[in-house]
């Protein structure tokens, strides 16, 4: 089918169009409202005002500006989401500087490799066990003059150079939105890392449209801060969109503590991933398992009241007797859930991966809605998002302000329905290009503005947006029929005895899934059974992966072609992690690193009868 016309477009910004005028006006605005709140060593919450934030983000910039800072020049960080991350952030941007984010759990060759590709000539790091793996590369590393350390004091610390702005204030400039604001490194799946440019009109605009899609959010949002704001992500929806509306953001001490700081920062809006709602839906289940009874037996009805609520709408019906069990099971157990979050958690944004249908209903449900949302850090990054107006559970919402989504059919030809295609982005919050990659540029981008994301999708007759799949990642199995992994992985995870999964077939007669068991979960099945306990010996009982293959085929099947389903499964002794690194730092699995790692067994599993 021939590629559809492209559209083509010019964008007039909304006002603030830069980040520096947008702190300005929030800092005017909410001065003296609470705005970070970082857990202390008693474990209690301290606080901090846009207006005491603003003071350190004056001092930093007249230090850095005392140390040769100017436009055009990059400031680079090593540090978790901090309040001093957010001040060397916009007191870089004052300068008309960039800004360079690196994640603390990085390889340091990882780390080196972007201090030297995009130019960073100041280095901010936390802690002494970070400073000592970098303090030598200004001798090293072109470019690079100088690393200060975040904690400590006098010279050589992000306090001294405060100090030393002080004494000697300058005035911030404005960048124009064209203006490079920061680089976002992305995961570097095959490769090195690709340097992401993104404007002041990238990141401006996307924070308006969020705003506006969200229209309920006001100066009273707080949420708890978790996702890395050295993604993109985090910066819009974390920092930048509640910055904008003088609302307030408490750190999480650690991803372990996550669901203990709900209970204490009480946020009402929280921005996450799938990853975090599964743990969240995963654990409330195991925790009703195991508590039994009169709670366990309200639960079950409020769930599947729920349900039937659901399907009786869709038909424009209602039944008293559904709305009463609901309405129990509410009051009784969903209402202390909601306690157990704080008690104000009305609303969520999901993104970076696809949200499994089940678990968004079931939070729903429950009282605390989810709207899915579709991004990457190339448009800064937010794209598509459902919102209280307008939803579709199990889609990625409509456009957001100024954007346009186009589906480039030509590169589809397995579609018989002629929907489908690669998802082509237009809009003010499309990235610059890639630093210092002008192939991958223009291999990335459309000649008129457009970004290819690789995404296989399809608009419905309403603007909602799916995305079925990568373009890359599907394959084709030696009969020449299409497999699309991603759907298959989402619904193997649904299985509470399963914690990730990765199905491969490339070319091969059948799919064969790899999966990494829910531990808490297994424990009684193992016991059960008589397997062995430690994982690494589990894994070596053939019993386990035939109990894992049935499992996975009977929840499957129904769902898939057969020819799709996993004849074989693989279970895995180690989870995909950061660590050993098998995700990226947003969550996404690394399959070319999976593959490498368990090739050997994959291909033992094909060599057997």
């Amino acid at each position: 089918m021939a590629e559809t016309a492209k559209p083509r477009f010019t964008y007039v910004l909304d006002k603030p169009d830069n980040l520096v005028e947008m702190f300005e006006e929030s800092v005017a605005k909410f001065g003296d409202k609470e705005w970070m709140g970082t857990k202390n060593s008693d474990k209690v919450y301290e606080w901090v005002t846009y207006r005491q934030v603003a003071k350190r983000v004056d001092n930093l910039r007249a230090g850095l500006a005392s140390l040769g800072v100017g436009e055009g020049d990059a400031v680079g960080i090593i540090d978790n989401n901090s309040v001093a991350w957010a001040t060397a952030c916009f007191a870089a941007y004052g300068l008309c500087a960039r800004y360079v984010p690196m994640y603390k759990v990085e390889l340091p060759k990882i780390w080196k490799y972007i201090v030297e590709d995009s130019g960073v000539k100041v280095l901010f790091v936390s802690g002494e066990e970070i400073y000592d793996k970098v303090k030598d590369w200004p001798g090293e590393v072109k470019g690079l003059k100088y690393v200060i350390r975040i904690e400590g004091t006098g010279p050589g610390t992000m306090a001294g150079l405060e100090k030393t702005g002080e004494a000697s204030p300058v005035k911030a400039r404005y960048p124009k939105p064209d203006d490079v604001a920061g680089l976002i490194y992305t995961s570097g799946t095959t490769g090195d890392p690709k340097g992401v440019l993104l404007t002041h009109g990238n990141f401006s605009s996307n924070v308006h449209a969020v705003i506006k899609t969200l229209n309920q959010l006001d100066d009273t949002v707080r949420t708890l801060s978790f996702l890395p704001w050295a993604h993109s992500y985090g910066q819009t929806g974390e920092l930048n969109v509640v910055m904008r509306l003088g609302g307030s953001t408490g750190f999480a001490e650690s991803p372990q503590t996550i669901v203990d700081d709900i209970a204490v920062v009480k946020p009402n809006f929280l921005v996450a991933v799938p990853r975090v709602f599964n743990r969240i839906y995963d654990g409330l289940c195991a925790r009703m398992n195991e508590t039994g009874g009169l709670a366990k037996k309200l639960f079950d009805m409020g769930v599947e009241a729920g349900r039937h609520r659901r399907e009786l709408l869709k038909e424009g019906k209602t039944s008293a007797l559904t709305e009463l069990k609901f309405r129990i099971a509410d009051k009784v157990v969903f209402s202390k859930i909601r306690e157990r979050f704080g008690g104000q958690l009305s609303q969520c944004v999901s993104s970076s991966a696809a949200l499994s249908p089940v678990i968004c209903e079931f939070f729903f449900d429950l009282g605390i809605p989810i709207y899915e949302a579709w991004g990457m850090t190339e448009i800064s990054p937010a794209g598509s998002m459902n919102s209280p107006e307008a939803y579709k559970i199990g889609s990625c919402g409509r456009a957001i302000d100024k954007v346009t989504l186009h589906i480039d059919r030509s590169v589809i030809e397995d579609d018989p329905h002629g929907k489908e295609g690669e998802l082509v982005i237009y809009g003010p919050n499309v990235m610059k290009g890639y630093h210092n990659k002008p192939e991958e540029t223009r291999a990335a981008m459309t000649e008129d503005g457009g970004l290819r994301t690789g995404d296989r999708a399809f608009v419905d007759e309403d603007g909602f947006l799916y995305i079925t799949g990568r373009i890359k990642e599907q394959f084709k199995l030696e009969n020449g029929k299409f497999v699309f992994p991603v759907a298959m992985q989402e619904e193997i995870t649904l299985l509470p005895i399963v914690e990730q999964t990765m199905i491969y077939g490339l070319n091969k007669p059948y799919t064969i899934c790899l999966v990494f068991p829910d531990l808490n979960v297994l424990k009684p099945i193992a016991e059960k059974n008589g397997w062995p306990a430690d994982p690494a010996e589990m894994v070596k009982v053939k019993a386990v992966h035939e109990y894992f293959t049935r499992e996975i085929t009977s929840h499957l099947k129904g769902k898939f072609g057969s020819y799709e389903i996993p004849k074989k499964v693989l279970v895995l002794a180690e989870g995909f992690t950061l660590q050993n690194g098998l995700l990226t730092q947003t969550f996404k699995l690394k399959r070319k690193e999976v593959l490498k790692r368990y090739q050997e067994d994959i291909d033992r599993l094909y060599s057997e009868e």
